[in-house]
């Protein structure tokens, strides 16, 4: 009988010491890997260290050029990841053929920093799949010692005569395509071949203005001022501007095209509660703070935007004038339908 006593003893003092190591809520989980597929640069890579010193979590980082190659290869399941970083037009594209898993928001109490204007868009109507990141516009950047203040404001500037030879135009079917568009007073998601021919035909005209059709590149003919105008992201000005002062950027009068770039995890993720946790630290007002300073482009995190420095959110090339915005759209997933804009961009740059 004393024996068993002691026995009995003995278990319970062992199980004192050991429940409180295993229940222990915020011990670190040093076993998990999380796979994480993001456009290149797109990150402050401090903020990644930070997670996984908080966490134990391992973060296995890599990136991607384009939207395009995100889909091939989160489609062709050769990687199981985690977490990708789709824009908007890509989240509708994906969520239709079944890529995304449905996002479970108890994880992610800081959904609650989104601004409500960001939440339950077009591209995904009930908010289910996507978290936004970043936004931004297609705009024009200038620079003012050779362009007249008359002649910006519009679209009309890459069409202007007096530039011939110093426009840069993107090498983009949709952002290209869409300029033109609106120029015309068209929808940039247009289902209108007499509409989609008109803006081919416009651009076809411009291409004797333009000096060459870019991508990343014109950066740094922009910056070098072998341009003097061209078609650029709002997020790119700043470090734009940085390397060059005389560089000015504008969004024109007729609208644009205002994009979300999102957070979203792939139907082939393996750590679902990581990436969410993952996109929770990111929404952390601090966190939002240090990586939209770093990435530059614009934050839709109302409470990260309260505490960034003022010369920032007050700058009109990434934070325009509201009414500006509402005459923005963003892209949706046009289906089958790209075959039309693919084959009229091809006309055009043939000619």
């Amino acid at each position: 009988m004393n024996l068993t006593k002691k026995i009995i003893s003995l278990f319970l003092l062992i199980s004192i010491i050991i429940i409180p190591l295993t229940g222990c809520t915020g011990a670190k989980d040093s076993s998990k890997v999380l796979n994480v597929y993001n456009v290149g640069d797109y990150i402050d890579e401090s903020l990644i260290d930070k997670f996984e010193k908080e966490t134990g979590i391992k973060v296995q980082y890599s990136t991607y050029d384009t939207n395009e190659m995100m889909y091939q290869k989160v489609k062709s399941g050769s990687t199981k990841y985690d977490l990708v970083v789709p824009s908007d037009y890509m989240v509708s594209k994906m969520r239709r053929e079944g890529m995304l898993k449905k996002i479970d928001f108890k994880n992610i109490p800081n959904i609650k920093n989104i601004d409500k204007k960001f939440l339950n868009p077009k591209y995904d109507p009930k908010n289910e799949y996507s978290v936004p990141y970043m936004w931004g516009t297609l705009g024009i950047a200038y620079n003012d010692k050779y362009v007249d203040k008359k002649d910006i404001g519009s679209w009309d500037i890459l069409w202007n005569p007096k530039y011939s030879g110093k426009i840069l135009v993107f090498d983009s079917v949709r952002d290209t395509m869409g300029a033109a568009l609106i120029k015309l007073g068209y929808s940039m998601n247009t289902k209108n071949q007499k509409e989609i021919d008109e803006a081919k035909n416009l651009l076809i005209k411009q291409k004797k203005y333009a000096l060459a059709y870019v991508n990343d590149e014109g950066k740094d003919r922009m910056v070098g001022e072998d341009a003097h105008i061209g078609m650029f992201y709002s997020g790119d000005y700043p470090l734009m501007k940085q390397e060059n002062p005389n560089l000015k950027f504008f969004v024109p009068k007729e609208g644009s095209n205002k994009w979300v770039d999102t957070m979203c995890i792939p139907n082939t993720a393996e750590n679902k509660k990581e990436a969410e946790m993952f996109i929770n630290f990111l929404l952390d007002p601090q966190n939002a703070k240090v990586n939209t300073e770093y990435i530059g482009y614009s934050t839709p995190n109302k409470e990260c935007l309260k505490i960034l420095d003022k010369e920032i959110k007050n700058d009109p090339s990434g934070y325009p004038d509201e009414k500006l915005l509402n005459k923005c759209e963003t892209f949706i997933d046009l289906g089958d339908f790209l075959k039309v804009y693919n084959r009229a961009w091809i006309e055009l740059k043939s000619k």
